[in-house]
């Protein structure tokens, strides 16, 4: 099993010793196709260490991705992070508290940041929910309950929390919307989420002013057209007028979206402004804001439409997992077995 990923790299998050000079811009560093990042990670007193092996038995998966930083876990090994000083060091359990009853001390790494010697203040959610998954947004939040219900809470200044209006919520609150409809999945992005269905549907709501939804945007097919010099608003006003099309920049309830009619989607992923998709037959979607090249589809073009990333496909690859970094995105990929259905779900090891 192999990683790649694409997108922002100005701090080495994907291609390593990628770092920023003097006089280059973010641009210089984007990684618009996929690139495996198969690579050899480096602590400061140890040799190099493979980070992802070639085997099926190997359980290796990118878990999270910061701006800045990607973190990769594995069976095998410690979990590791890399960055723009292409280290590797184990990552400290997120519920580890610190082994100190002192006052709070300087947190180097994180200016302003400390380490306190008290745990972080928490609320509990009523047990009635019985929660199995929770994503997060800038500013929001959305529970999958083991019914398969969707809870959301926090701002919902985009429509982003799905309730038909863009009020505040400062307790879960139930989608109503897609209630009696199981879910299995949730992912939520700077401003907007998503959910699958247990029959594979997608559904999204919340602002679409980079495509990220998969709906018709306004503000993206103003920017395209200027790109191509014809004739920016005005352009689009006439194709307004002569067009039933119907632009959406904040979706409040949530939508259906066909990603493909011919298969359904098994995993998603939401960066700050983009989306990812991967479908039943091992193929891999991608839609919203691309300035980074984070869509994989060779350019800095946006889209507002889900469109499938052909290196997979060229590359004789099923894609099996993807997680979105808020400008990046890393993809989990396996050879195919041309003995097998396209439909099925079996490893095979590259």
């Amino acid at each position: 099993m192999n990683w790649f990923g694409f997108g922002f790299n100005a701090f080495g998050q994907i291609r390593a010793n990628e770092k920023l000079t003097d006089g280059e811009s973010a641009a210089d560093a984007n990684v618009t196709n996929p690139i495996c990042i198969d690579i050899l990670c480096r602590n400061l007193e140890e040799e190099p260490v493979q980070i992802c092996q070639h085997s099926s038995h190997v359980d290796t998966r990118i878990r999270t991705s910061w701006s800045r930083r990607a973190a990769l876990h594995s069976n095998r090994m410690p979990s590791r992070d890399w960055n723009s000083a292409s280290m590797c060091s184990p990552c400290r359990p997120l519920n580890q508290r610190p082994q100190f009853n002192g006052p709070s001390l300087a947190f180097p790494l994180v200016p302003g940041g400390y380490i306190a010697s008290n745990p972080p203040f928490y609320r509990p959610l009523s047990p009635q929910l019985l929660a199995v998954s929770l994503a997060l947004g800038t500013e929001h939040a959305v529970l999958l309950t083991a019914s398969g219900d969707i809870y959301t809470w926090g701002s919902g200044s985009h429509g982003q929390l799905g309730h038909g209006d863009l009020s505040p919520q400062e307790e879960p609150r139930a989608m109503e919307a897609l209630l009696g409809m199981p879910m299995s999945t949730v992912a939520a992005g700077g401003w907007h989420s998503v959910c699958t269905s247990a029959g594979g549907d997608l559904y999204v709501w919340g602002w679409n002013e980079s495509g990220q939804l998969g709906l018709p945007s306004r503000a993206l097919r103003g920017e395209q057209q200027k790109s191509q010099g014809t004739g920016g608003a005005s352009t689009c006003k006439d194709q307004e007028e002569g067009s039933n099309e119907v632009f959406i920049s904040i979706q409040a309830f949530p939508a259906l979206v066909d990603v493909t009619q011919s298969c359904e989607v098994s995993k998603i992923s939401c960066g700050s402004r983009h989306t990812a998709a991967v479908t039943s037959t091992g193929d891999l979607y991608t839609w919203g804001w691309g300035e980074y090249g984070q869509l994989g589809q060779g350019t800095v073009s946006s889209s507002d439409e889900p469109r499938r990333v052909e290196f997979f496909k060229d590359q004789g690859l099923r894609v099996v997992d993807v997680v979105c970094g808020p400008w990046n995105t890393f993809v989990s990929a396996i050879k195919k077995d041309p003995s097998l259905h396209p439909d099925t779900n079996i490893l095979y090891p590259l």
